[in-house]
Parts: C-alpha cells; structure tokens; sequence
C-alpha cells in the first residue's frame, strides 16, 4: 500500500530523516543493468536486499531478470506474497523450523537454496524426505571473502555427497566474493569479476567431469556483474546495490554520484560552532557497516552532501549526525533548520533502517513502504 502525500507537501516540507528515492534513476538503472547483462546472454538474478520492495523486484523481472535473489526465508516469504514466483535463497538454511517453510514455499513458487555444509545439507535432506518433498540447492563456495561457503578446494567432495541425496537437487554453485583479486581488496573491479567468473567455471567443469550435473554458476555483485558476466561459462549474476546505487559504488567507479537513485534527506537541528553542524540523522538512519577509511575505499566520512564540498558526515550517535565543515562549506548560509541531502556509504543497510521511503518522480511524491524491512529470520 501506498500513500500519496497531500498536495502542498513538497521536498522542502517533508519530515526528516526520511529516505527518497528518485524513481526515474531507479527506471535507468534497471535498464542499464538489464541491457548489459544481456549482451552475455547471461541470466540477471538481481538481489532484492538493497530495496526489499516487491514492486521494484517486479520491475526488475518485467526488464529482463528471471527472478530475484535474497537472503532469508522470511524475505522471500514476503516477496512470494506479492506475486514473485522464482527466488533464490542465497544464504544457508539449517534450522528445521525455516526449512519447514522453505518446504512450503517451494510447493507454491520455484524456490532455490542456499547450502554450505555437510550438516546443513542432512538437515534439509531430512526435512524433505519427511514431506515427501524435493528442494532444489546450490552449493556456495568460498572463493576468498572467508564469509559463508564451502572452502573451494573441499567444494568437490561436499558436492558429491549432496549429489547423493534423494530430496535433494543439486543444480548449481554461487559465489559472492566482492571487489577481490588475487586475494586483496581491490577497486580493479574488471580484473575481481573476470577472476572470480573464471575460478566458478573451472570449478563447475571439475564437477561435471566427475559426474555432478551442474547447470548453474552463479557469481557476481553489483561491482563484478558486468566482467562476470563475460566469462564464457558463468550463467546468472546478483548484483543488487545497482537498482539504488551509492557512495561505495560511486567511489569503485561503477556509476557516478549522481546515478544515485537513494538520499536521505536530513535537517539541521544545531549549529555549535561555524565548523560543525548537527542534523536529525544518526546510526538509526544511515548504515555504519561500511566504515570510513578503509580499504580499498578510503572514504571520508559516513556519507557523501550533497552541494557541500568539503563538508563530511564524520559522526553519529544514535539520533545525531555530526558534520565538519571546512573552509567552502563554512562560506555556505547554513541554518538550523536547512535541510541537507546525503548520499549513504551503503543505501542497502540504510533501507533496511526505514519503515517506508519516499519515491519521487517529477514533483509527485508517493510514501512506500519497505516491507521486507527486517526480515531478518
């Protein structure tokens, strides 16, 4: 459900901290994406994390994708309410209660899953056998972003004695690895994406000669989609952040700062001297998982303002950003009271904080609500 706002509301006069979203950036970038992938002849399985909105997942389908991928039961349950019939669950599922309903979706929608372990996969083998029921699963490997996954050189093993059981049909591996190459962060995201096509492929040839029908190879994020997708081999790609895009993507050279569909628009609620202002948005408003000053992004700051050169968002307390102003930025008529737009490090976390967004498209504003919003389970 949405709801429009009353008609003398504007951009100026919206309550803050509120994220907004520019719908026809949102249209662009599925596109652009969408057409991309496309020349590969490849598979786009766009991953709903960043906008946890079913009708954007839609879009993504009505543009080409062959359906959505995220990383939880409870966020698929959500998207097959609303009319999405094919997801991937790229995250382990070892818990009888979740593979429970991940049994009952699969008897209503094509549903995949997520498996790392040897445990993991008697677990739903179980489950299954007891409905008299089959799961399709994909077998995650970790090709060194030491996260979820199986270790490469054990993928082999594990993917035989999954290909043995009988509620179980094992018709994939997928990978996420982000921006690495030759075991570093790297902002070379053409080199992190070919290398991590390439090591899936060869993987996936080993397999199948030793007798696992593997018809999926899965890989790549919104920084590696694109050269992933170039690898002769690879079948499907996941990027998600691309639907919004932000800082981080920005700084990898994967857009520009303004293909930024997502902002959250902040006020300014004190001014304690001529070099700090403090505004309505902290840790409850802007993701903090992607911290500045690290590598390979060095960035400063939690966020990028907008129209402010030298000013960064260089702290937050739980309701309170506080933000340095250098020499331009101090030049500038800010007043408490003035509202600011800042483009987050990581729009995906940042959705994830807010009950509804605002979408807008022209000068029509629409209130959305984000309803696989903490869907955590």
């Amino acid at each position: 459900m949405t709801e429009t706002l009353k008609a003398n509301e504007t951009l100026e006069t919206l309550e803050t901290p509120c994220v907004i979203i520019d719908s026809a950036l949102v249209d662009r970038n599925i596109q652009v994406m969408a057409d991309a992938i496309k020349q590969h002849q490849v598979k786009l399985r766009p991953h709903a994390k960043t906008h946890k909105m079913p009708a954007i997942a839609r879009q993504q389908i009505e543009a080409g994708a062959v359906g959505i991928t995220v990383a939880k039961i409870s966020e698929a349950e959500v998207m097959a309410a609303n009319g999405i019939n094919n997801i991937f669950v790229a995250y382990p599922i070892v818990t009888p209660s979740k593979i429970e309903r991940a049994v009952r979706l699969s008897e209503q929608i094509e549903l995949i899953i997520g498996v790392d372990s040897l445990a993991g996969a008697q677990q739903l083998e179980q489950i299954a056998a007891e409905h008299g029921h089959s799961l399709q699963v994909r077998l995650e490997i970790d090709t060194g972003f030491r996260r979820t996954g199986v270790p490469y050189e054990q993928a082999s093993a594990l993917a035989a004695q999954i290909a043995r059981m009988p509620h179980l049909r094992l018709t994939g591996i997928y990978t996420f690895r982000g921006s690495f190459h030759a075991g570093k962060a790297t902002l070379d995201v053409a080199a992190a994406g070919q290398e991590e096509g390439t090591l899936m492929v060869q993987l996936a040839e080993r397999l199948r000669a030793e007798g696992i029908a593997i018809v999926d190879v899965s890989v790549g994020s919104t920084p590696t989609a694109i050269s992933a997708a170039a690898v002769e081999g690879v079948t499907e790609v996941r990027p998600g952040t691309y639907v919004f895009h932000d800082r981080m993507q920005a700084r990898l050279g994967i857009c520009d700062i303004e293909d930024c569909a997502g902002s959250v628009i902040v006020t300014i609620v004190s001014r304690p001297s001529a070099d700090l202002i403090i505004v309505d948005g902290g840790s409850k408003t802007f993701a903090t998982d992607v911290q500045p000053g690290t590598d390979p992004l060095q960035l400063r700051g939690f966020g990028h303002i907008m129209n402010l050169e030298d000013a960064y968002l260089v702290r937050l307390s739980e309701e309170h950003g506080m933000i340095e102003l250098g020499p331009l930025a101090q030049t500038a008529i800010l007043q408490v009271g003035d509202k600011l737009r800042i483009i987050p490090n990581h729009i995906c976390s940042t959705v994830n904080l807010h009950n509804q967004v605002v979408m807008q498209r022209g000068h029509t504003y629409e209130r959305v609500p984000v309803l696989a919003r903490g869907m955590l389970e």
